[in-house]
C-alpha cells in the first residue's frame, strides 16, 4: 500500500499566514503527509524562514494580502519556483474586537479592512491559481482548497460583527465555488471556534466560556485543527463542507 509520503511526493501546497498558530501546525502536518511546503506570512520572515528550512524543499514567500498585487505575486512566485500547485489553504486572516452594540464603532474602514484580507485576498489567490490546480489535479487526488473560517460565521458570535459577517462571506464563496470548481478542485472549510495559539492566551472569558460550556471543556490545540485539514485534503470525494471545530460548544 502507498504511504501518505509517496503519494504526495513532489505534490506543493501553499498555505497562508503559516508561521504560527493554525496555519503553521496545518503546513507542518502537510509536510509530514509528504507535501512541499510554501510557507508565508506578512511580516515574520525570520520565522517563515526558518520554517522553510526545516522542511524538504519548502520555501518561504513573504506577501501583504491586503495589497493585490503582492497577493496574486505570491501564487505567482509559487508557481515560478515548483511549477504547480496541488493544495492552497487561505488561512491568513484578521480581526478586530467592537461589542456588538457599538454600531459605529465598526466604521466603513474597518469593514473594508477585514474583507480585502478575509474575503477578497482569498478570493484573488484562488482566482490566480485556479489553472494551476486543475492542471495538478487527477480524479484519484483533486486539487483541494482549504478555507479557514470561524465558529463566528456560522453562529451569531464572535468579536466584532464585521468579522463574524466576513467568515460568513467566506463560507458562502466556498459553497459556491465547491460548486463552480468541481469537480478537478474540491472546497472545504474549517470552522474554528476557541484555539489555543499564543494570540488567545489572555482571552479569560472565551477560555472560561469553552471549559464551562463546552462539551470537550477546553479549546481546540492548533495539532487538531491540522489534523482536521489533513483529512480533507487527503479526501478524494468531500467538498462544500464547513466542518465546524469548537468542541461541541455548539449544541449548547
Amino acid at each position: 500500500m502507498i504511504s501518505d509520503q509517496e503519494k504526495n511526493a513532489g505534490r506543493v501546497a501553499l498555505i497562508t499566514g503559516s508561521t504560527s498558530g493554525i496555519g503553521k501546525a496545518i503546513a507542518l502536518q502537510l509536510a509530514n503527509d509528504g507535501f512541499t511546503i510554501v510557507f508565508h506570512s506578512r511580516s515574520s520572515v525570520i520565522e517563515g524562514e526558518s520554517l522553510a528550512s526545516t522542511s524538504p524543499n519548502a520555501a518561504y514567500i513573504q506577501a501583504d494580502l491586503s495589497d493585490q498585487v503582492q497577493a496574486k505575486r505570491l501564487v505567482s512566485d509559487t508557481l515560478s519556483k515548483y511549477g504547480r500547485l496541488d493544495v492552497l489553504v487561505n488561512n491568513a486572516g484578521i480581526n478586530v474586537s467592537i461589542p456588538h452594540g457599538s454600531l459605529k464603532e465598526a466604521s466603513p474602514e474597518i469593514w473594508r479592512d477585514l474583507y480585502e484580507v478575509n474575503v477578497i485576498a482569498p478570493w484573488t489567490l484562488i482566482a490566480e491559481a485556479e489553472q494551476a490546480l486543475r492542471k495538478a489535479s487527477t480524479q484519484e487526488c483533486p486539487a483541494s482548497i482549504i478555507n479557514i473560517s470561524s465558529h463566528a460565521g456560522v453562529r451569531p458570535k464572535g468579536a466584532s460583527i464585521p468579522y463574524a459577517a466576513s467568515k460568513s462571506a467566506l463560507n458562502h464563496i466556498t459553497q459556491l465555488l465547491a460548486l463552480t470548481l468541481s469537480p478537478d478542485i474540491r472546497v472545504n472549510a474549517i470552522a474554528p471556534g476557541l484555539v489555543d495559539t499564543p494570540m488567545t492566551e489572555s482571552w479569560i472569558e472565551a477560555h472560561k466560556l469553552w471549559k464551562e460550556k463546552s462539551p470537550m471543556k477546553r479549546g481546540a490545540k492548533p495539532s487538531e485543527i491540522a489534523h482536521t485539514a489533513s483529512m480533507l485534503v487527503s479526501s478524494s470525494y468531500l467538498t462544500g463542507e464547513i466542518i465546524l471545530s469548537d468542541g461541541g460548544l455548539n449544541l449548547t
